[in-house]
């Protein structure tokens, strides 16, 4: 989860409608998986990683044994590598709508690959798997024989904000629009 996470629940309905929209949002969260390594500190990463394995292979060239020279270039493109992929995954995202009438997941893979589940949140049942040491360990939003997870890569203590948010969300829509002829 990086800071852009939003958990977006919203008490004025009337104040979030939007021009393609018919019904406010009740919730709405952008979810993305967690990266500590942003692009200038990869760089810097990077530039360090090569100049030790620069200067150590420049030693065993200059001991006789430049063999060792290409090993360590090797590791400087293997390290390199493990990056790139990793910064490819995290370009994931799942996006939870939750309105009056539906509830929207929609799931982006790291490839650009679109899932998308609409359930009615009048019959899902929210479930965590928790466990006593480690704390929410699985979200899953249920309905209709059909089992969809949510937020599998975030952290316990975000999942339990996700989850409080998520479900304070899902009571509103059960509970139904609220009439306040003062508006």
């Amino acid at each position: 989860m990086t800071a852009g996470n939003d958990f977006d629940p919203k008490n004025d309905l009337e104040s979030d409608l939007e021009a393609n929209d018919l019904e406010p949002k009740l919730f709405s969260a952008l979810l993305t998986p967690h990266r500590s390594l942003n692009r200038t500190g990869f760089v810097v990463l990077m530039s360090a990683v090569t100049a030790i394995s620069f200067i150590a292979g420049a030693v065993f060239w200059w001991l006789g044994a430049w063999p060792i020279f290409g090993f360590f270039g090797l590791d400087v493109l293997v390290i390199y590598w493990a990056f790139k992929v990793n910064f490819r995954t995290a370009k994931a995202s799942e996006e939870i709508t939750v309105t009056l009438s539906e509830l929207r997941v929609r799931r982006i893979s790291h490839r650009g690959h679109v899932m998308e589940w609409v359930l009615n949140p009048l019959w899902v049942q929210f479930e965590q798997i928790s466990h006593e040491e480690f704390g929410i360990e699985r979200l899953f939003l249920v309905s209709r024989g059909r089992r969809v997870s949510v937020g599998s890569f975030l952290g316990p203590d975000e999942k339990a904000s996700f989850s409080k948010a998520l479900m304070a969300a899902l009571n509103a829509a059960k509970r139904g629009p609220t009439y306040n002829p003062i508006n």
